[in-house]
């Protein structure tokens, strides 16, 4: 199975056959032309190209051409989509009925669904004869309640419109709250888990018996929790009166609490990176230690709310760039809940990118890393229903 994540200036993959990796890679820049390049891992070798002036489809040509020069012939291919609203719950073979579905999405998602779409697109003209299988990030978080997802509006945005919180990384929380219970050898069924998912993009979803029963994230990604360069939750209020005062459109406020806010927008020197913010905070940075502190006490919040929702919890996972990298981070958030009689081992908490329960046998929570595997989740997906088919 080919599994291809686009983002919307790069493209993850990799090729599963079962649970085993064969290879994966990286396409970066996919919108600056100058800029573009391949990268391979693959027999513990790494492949690299250039690919200046090469348009999307191309870049989808050279992939193909290399893994059949490597004697790789996918039997399905598997596509990460961003936002499939409330039209699905699950993964699906896709169709023009689902490709529709996924333009329905393009003004909450413009960034994601249409490169998304030209992805399925171009696999389809390359590949005519594999089957496409769109997997949903907004998926699996469809479980939640009606008391978690409602914006309290009036009850026609919902009927009318679909305004109401859909919540992201769906593919990562799944996998995630799964992987744990497999490594821990327990059954989800009667286990209440809170994943953090950090990294430039961040959220958090509450699990329950194996089901998402809340997330941070909103109708987009923009809701919850202070992110590399986005916002996070905010009083509305602040668009209409930055638009206001400062001259701006809307559509230009939205732009600036996309991109230019969160952890960027605080430190003010140019990166959202975790890695320089917490070595400018260790160097007595101050908007670096506002930044630090911002973080460590909105997650410590969002994680006391999923706690009192879930009327306790059972683990605590970390993971994405930011939660299975960052010890600091970890030592520091979870040092607030030392009250419910969490503890940490600092030794097993120095790990990173590795499966590690990094509380001691005496805490009353057990708290893990777990680093995610998006395209093993997206490939696992596409195979179950190419066998059910």
């Amino acid at each position: 199975i080919l599994a291809l994540n686009f983002g919307s200036s790069s493209i993850k993959f990799a090729v599963f056959h079962g649970k085993e990796r064969i290879l994966h890679g990286l396409v970066q820049n996919t919108n600056a032309l100058e800029k573009q390049y391949l990268d391979i891992e693959f027999n513990d070798t790494v492949i690299h190209e250039n690919l200046t002036d090469i348009a999307l489809n191309q870049v989808i040509l050279k992939l193909i051409d290399i893994l059949h020069a490597n004697d790789i012939y996918p039997d399905g291919v598997g596509h990460r989509i961003l936002h499939g609203g409330e039209d699905f719950s699950a993964s699906c073979i896709v169709t023009e009925e689902v490709k529709n579905a996924i333009r329905k999405y393009y003004s909450l998602a413009p960034l994601h669904n249409p490169v998304q779409l030209h992805g399925i697109e171009v696999c389809e003209a390359v590949m005519p004869t594999i089957p496409q299988v769109a997997v949903f990030d907004t998926a699996f978080h469809q479980t939640m309640p009606p008391k978690a997802f409602m914006y309290g509006l009036p009850y026609e945005y919902y009927t009318d419109m679909g305004i109401r919180r859909f919540g992201f990384h769906g593919n990562s929380h799944k996998y995630v709250s799964r992987h744990v219970c497999d490594f821990l050898n327990i059954d989800p069924v009667g286990k209440k888990i809170i994943v953090c998912h950090l990294g430039n993009g961040s959220s958090l979803s509450a699990v329950v018996d194996g089901r998402c029963v809340d997330t941070s994230m909103g109708l987009s990604p923009v809701e919850g929790l202070l992110m590399g360069t986005r916002s996070g939750s905010i009083d509305p209020t602040v668009v209409q009166y930055i638009a206001n005062k400062g001259g701006m459109m809307p559509d230009q406020v939205l732009a600036m609490l996309n991109n230019h806010s969160g952890l960027l927008g605080i430190v003010g020197e140019g990166t959202s990176d975790m890695r320089d913010i917490e070595r400018l905070a260790d160097e007595g940075h101050e908007r670096a230690i506002l930044a630090l502190d911002m973080l460590y006490y909105q997650l410590k919040k969002l994680i006391g709310s999923f706690i009192v929702a879930m009327n306790g919890v059972d683990i605590i996972c970390f993971t994405g760039g930011i939660g299975q990298n960052s010890h600091k981070l970890r030592s520091a958030v979870m040092a607030e809940f030392d009250w419910l009689g969490v503890e940490i081992d600092e030794n097993a908490n120095r790990c990173k990118g590795t499966d590690m329960v990094i509380s001691t046998p005496k805490s009353t929570i057990r708290v893990c890393v777990i680093p995610t595997n998006e395209e093993l989740m997206i490939a696992l997906d596409t195979a179950e229903l190419l066998d059910n088919n």
